[in-house]
């Protein structure tokens, strides 16, 4: 009977060992987080610094195109503000757009830091955190939580690079943490039931904000709220007759989840909550999805594998042939879509068709075309530079 015990003991420690790596990719946090490590590892800083310096294309012309813009001007003055208020549609907008182009800024002189080791841009950027974790409090008005999402989305990406690739020094940047920690991290962290834009907008700033403050628990939570938030944004002909909810809301009649898909009432693989609202604000959305799971697999776990994946690639493919020009059938969004999906096919693309190897017509013939896709001055920047046929 010890031996049969024994025995058993024994099988159930390899099942858990074995089960161990297949929940880790899915949820949880890394034991030890690897830095940089928000939306671009080291490896591919690497890769596409290696081509710019050589002149290779489409490196080079993206890099070209960061250094012309205004973020990457060193004469850049930052305009912080203790209360960036942002109403509906930005209406008001008291810092709203200050401080969303500041963290691009930030994000962008990073970037220029790295490949040119210029450390006027590393300053710069430093400046421009300095400048903000000095002044603000808070986020107020009915879009606070979304605008803090956008902003959250970007100052991790300036912070981890300067961090953990400067030679310099940043005498302030505990006090940064601190900022992201008590000002941005509450207000994104718990999601939000409006469209489902501003919930995935959140969680990528919230799994940011995590990786840079090394915090485990938020970082597992935002992964947990971004899954199913993903599942009921992007629809699998596997899901049903109709698509997953989040379960806060209570869209618990097929009435009321058409609603909320704006009125679509067939759904089929691809379509996304938002496509019949319009491609641009479906764009933030998918360019969300794309960035979080690519966070996640510089963390050490693997989305892509995941369903993440398959509706990254789907609604991908789906929006992206009829940003082409397809010719819209009359059930989808009553024959007539409003087109703008924006700079934001480069990760998913890379990440799906050149690392996994699948075929993907329609996103490869989209993300050609649109390079070098620049910034949507909300908190997509220079995808081409970092991602682009990125192999790393």
């Amino acid at each position: 009977m010890r031996r049969t015990a024994l025995l058993a003991t024994v099988t159930a420690l390899v099942a858990g060992a074995l089960a161990w790596p297949a929940a880790r990719q899915a949820n949880a946090a890394p034991v030890t987080f690897a830095h940089p490590g928000v939306t671009v590892s080291k490896s591919q800083l690497d890769f596409a610094r290696t081509q710019v310096n050589a002149g290779a294309q489409p490196w080079k012309a993206a890099y070209d195109q960061m250094m012309a813009s205004k973020y990457a001007d060193l004469n850049r003055v930052p305009k912080p503000r203790a209360t960036v208020e942002c109403g509906s549609y930005s209406n008001p907008n008291y810092g709203c757009t200050d401080e969303r182009e500041d963290a691009i800024a930030a994000y962008t002189d990073a970037l220029a830091w790295y490949i040119t080791r210029d450390d006027r841009y590393a300053k710069k950027s430093i400046a421009l955190m300095d400048a903000w974790s000095a002044v603000i409090k808070e986020h107020t008005n009915s879009n606070a939580p979304l605008q803090t999402g956008w902003a959250g989305s970007s100052w991790p990406k300036a912070a981890e690079l300067i961090k953990y690739t400067y030679t310099g020094t940043w005498a302030n940047s505990g006090r940064f943490a601190t900022m992201l920690r008590t000002v941005y991290l509450p207000e994104v962290i718990n999601g939000s039931n409006s469209n489902g834009n501003w919930e995935l907008s959140m969680m990528e700033a919230a799994v940011g904000i995590s990786v840079f403050l090394e915090d485990r628990t938020s970082y597992d939570k935002a992964i947990a709220k971004f899954r199913t938030r993903t599942a009921a944004y992007v629809y699998l002909s596997s899901d049903g007759a109709v698509p997953k909810t989040v379960p806060s809301q209570n869209l618990d009649t097929t009435a009321k989840i058409v609603n909320y898909w704006q009125g679509q009432s067939t759904f089929v693989t691809g379509l996304t909550q938002e496509t019949c609202r319009d491609f641009t604000h479906t764009g933030y959305g998918i360019s969300a999805i794309s960035h979080i799971a690519e966070t996640s697999r510089i963390q050490g776990a693997d989305l892509y594998g995941t369903d993440v994946g398959e509706r990254l690639r789907q609604a991908l493919g789906f929006q992206s042939k009829y940003q082409l020009g397809e010719a819209v059938p009359s059930w989808l969004c009553g024959g007539s879509l409003t087109l703008g999906l924006g700079p934001v096919t480069e990760t998913g693309y890379n990440a799906l068709h050149n690392r996994l190897g699948i075929a993907m017509t329609n996103t490869q013939k989209l993300t050609e075309q649109n390079r070098p896709s620049g910034s949507n001055n909300l908190f997509v920047a220079w995808e081409t530079l970092t991602d682009g046929d990125n192999p790393n």
